[in-house]
């Protein structure tokens, strides 16, 4: 029974994959709207800097935060 199970559920986690990987087709992104006024692009270095390091900094300052709010607070000594 367990074995039905798994196959059913393997068949419609590929169908539904299937189904959205064909509906979300990235064909029609080159389709332009009408009153589509797009940027220019970014370069590697503005790429890098927007989704890995602004990311990374923002991780390092709140987990700074968190450290430092956790270290003023005197604990009570145990012994």
């Amino acid at each position: 029974m367990d074995k039905k199970n798994a196959l059913r559920a393997g068949a419609l986690a590929s169908g539904t994959t299937l189904m959205m990987l064909l509906m979300s087709s990235p064909a029609l992104a080159l389709t332009r709207d009408d009153g589509d006024d797009p940027g220019s692009g970014l370069s590697v270095i503005d790429t890098l800097g927007l989704f890995v390091v602004a990311p990374l900094v923002i991780f390092a300052v709140i987990a700074g935060l968190v450290i430092l709010g956790d270290k003023s607070r005197k604990r009570p000594e145990q012994g």
